[in-house]
């Protein structure tokens, strides 16, 4: 018997085999694209969060001090996470007389001043109410706006309870570790200027 001449095993030719080499370098550079990409954007997030980091660290130190910041716009560098970061502090006023608003920007050292990695807005005043102001309780129902002379919810009497208006349990007062009423504020020194 002789063997078919068709019968033998057949091999890739160059054109087919030219053609699954570009298929798989085209898969292959989406590959490294998206490698690369997702490198740059952790390298980014990076340097944003340390940026950050350091415009709070400088907040946290303008707070920290007993005088109130001059109303100024102010510079410096500083090392964090072995790179050099520059910050830009500037104070303003607000409507608020005893709050100041403060806007930090920091970028890389070597950047343009125009350049920004990160910005923080913070605020230096007094909270503590003067001495004789009115402290509000926020513990009671909320206030509702009514027409003049109508009285707000549970302001009013109160309704008769069910059983004729006799309580068989006296009222006890809370646990000593509940307190029901806000505490007296300290006396503090007014912030001086």
């Amino acid at each position: 018997m002789r063997a078919n001449s068709r019968s033998y095993a057949r091999g890739f030719t160059l054109l087919e085999v030219l053609a699954a080499l570009v298929i798989i370098s085209l898969g292959m550079l989406g590959a490294i694209e998206a490698i690369s990409q997702t490198a740059s954007n952790a390298s980014r997030t990076r340097d944003r969060t340390i940026a950050h980091w350091v415009g709070m660290n400088r907040l946290t130190a303008v707070r920290l001090q007993p005088n109130a910041p001059k109303i100024d716009k102010t510079s410096d560098e500083v090392e964090m996470a072995g790179r050099k970061w520059r910050w830009t502090m500037e104070v303003t006023e607000t409507p608020v007389k005893s709050l100041r608003r403060i806007d930090i920007r920091v970028a890389e050292a070597e950047a343009d001043e125009d350049s920004t990695v990160a910005s923080v807005t913070g605020f230096y005043g007094s909270a503590i109410a003067t001495q004789g102001m009115l402290v509000p309780s926020w513990s009671g129902p909320p206030v509702q706006n009514l027409p003049p002379g109508a009285e707000q919810p549970g302001q009013g009497e109160t309704p008769e309870p069910p059983g004729g208006g006799q309580n068989p349990e006296p009222e006890t007062p809370p646990p000593s570790g509940d307190e029901t009423t806000d505490p007296p504020l300290p006396d503090r020194p007014e912030p001086s200027e």
